[in-house]
């Protein structure tokens, strides 16, 4: 079956770093477009970044334009996300998805705070 786990979360300060990763299996994860989202409460879930499979074409969100970065790597079915100048704004639960299939993983929580 479809799994997607997201781990790497925790709290940072402002202007911290972080590193989320995304195991995907159950599925050919080098032929699928694969997002990041974030979602805090009472808020809908905000898509921040897309790669395609290959990895040759990304986009972000404007809100972490310039300092987020979407990698993955398709020998080991794993996506990344790295967060650098982060916000408090920022906080939120991070999930990871795969273009047209409909599975969420639990998510990892990013805090961050002084």
């Amino acid at each position: 079956q479809v799994q997607l786990v997201e781990s790497g979360g925790g709290l940072v300060q402002p202007g911290g770093s972080l590193r989320l990763s995304c195991a995907a299996s159950g599925f050919t994860f080098g032929i699928y477009n694969m997002k990041w989202y974030r979602q805090t409460p009472g808020k809908e879930r905000e898509r921040v970044a897309f790669i395609s499979s290959t990895g040759g074409g990304t986009t972000y969100a404007d809100s972490v334009k310039g300092r987020f970065t979407i990698s993955r790597d398709n020998d080991k079915n794993m996506l990344y996300l790295q967060m650098t100048s982060l916000k408090p704004e920022d906080s939120a639960v991070y999930y990871c998805k795969a273009t047209g299939m409909d599975y969420w993983g639990k998510g990892t929580l990013v805090t961050v705070s002084s």
